[in-house]
């Protein structure tokens, strides 16, 4: 392990804890309890407005990578200035996380989020034009998730068929076993099934740890496949 333990020690005193992000439940999870990470691998799973993705970004920001997306290598290459989230958060590291946090030039990462993925790509030399969306995502993976490190995922199945999805699961899988963590946002039934992962659902409720039985993606994945129209006839004329 790399990072233990995310936190944000309190709101700034110029900032009123009912706007945004401190009103964000999973934002004030953090603040009250922090988020522990238990395994190599973290997925964050919620619906759109959940908060996840900023969650992500801010502890992308927090481990120094890019808002924008990009590797330790290109620290800050978008000129964004961090989120006022970003900026606050803390980590509790193992000792190889300290002594990242601590060495510029030992830290290791990389940040993919779907919205500026291939624009990283480029700036990182990849040539993404030359290849379909979902094949410039698994050039990150097979050219950038290779270093033990912290690598940060804003929903990656953004891009990716489901035979893409399982590649993605297999470097995910050999990035662990070489001393990688990984923490990701995903709405995927077939990524949260990595075995060994630890699972956070953010919703209304802050954040709460389960399974992946007990997804309620999943729950609706299997129903929609068993009958897609008992859902359909409520969206449909």
């Amino acid at each position: 392990m790399i990072i233990e333990r995310a936190y944000v020690s309190a709101v700034p005193s110029d900032e009123d804890e009912a706007e945004w992000p401190w009103s964000v439940p999973c934002v004030r999870g953090l603040l009250a309890d922090g988020l522990r990470l238990t395994a190599p691998v973290t997925y964050l799973v919620g619906e759109n407005g959940s908060g996840k993705s900023t969650l992500v970004e801010a502890l992308a920001e927090g481990f120094g990578l890019d808002s924008w997306g990009g590797s330790h290598d290109w620290r800050y290459a978008s000129h964004r200035p961090k989120s006022v989230l970003g900026e606050r958060i803390r980590f509790d590291a193992a000792p190889r996380g300290r002594h990242m946090l601590g060495s510029w030039r030992a830290r290791k990462g990389f940040f993919l989020r779907a919205e500026t993925a291939l624009d990283a790509l480029d700036r990182e030399g990849f040539a993404p034009d030359a290849v379909s969306h979902g094949e410039g995502f698994l050039a990150a993976f097979r050219g950038k998730f290779l270093h033990p490190g912290l690598y940060v995922m804003d929903e990656p199945e953004a891009a990716l068929s489901f035979t893409s999805c399982l590649e993605l699961l297999g470097h995910l899988d050999r990035l662990v076993r070489s001393g990688g963590q990984v923490i990701c946002a995903t709405h995927s039934p077939l990524l949260t099934a990595l075995p060994g992962a630890d699972i956070v659902e953010v919703g209304d409720h802050g954040m709460r740890r389960t399974t992946w039985d007990e997804l309620a993606l999943v729950e609706h994945w299997r129903r929609y496949l068993a009958d897609p129209r008992s859902y359909l006839r409520h969206v449909l004329d």
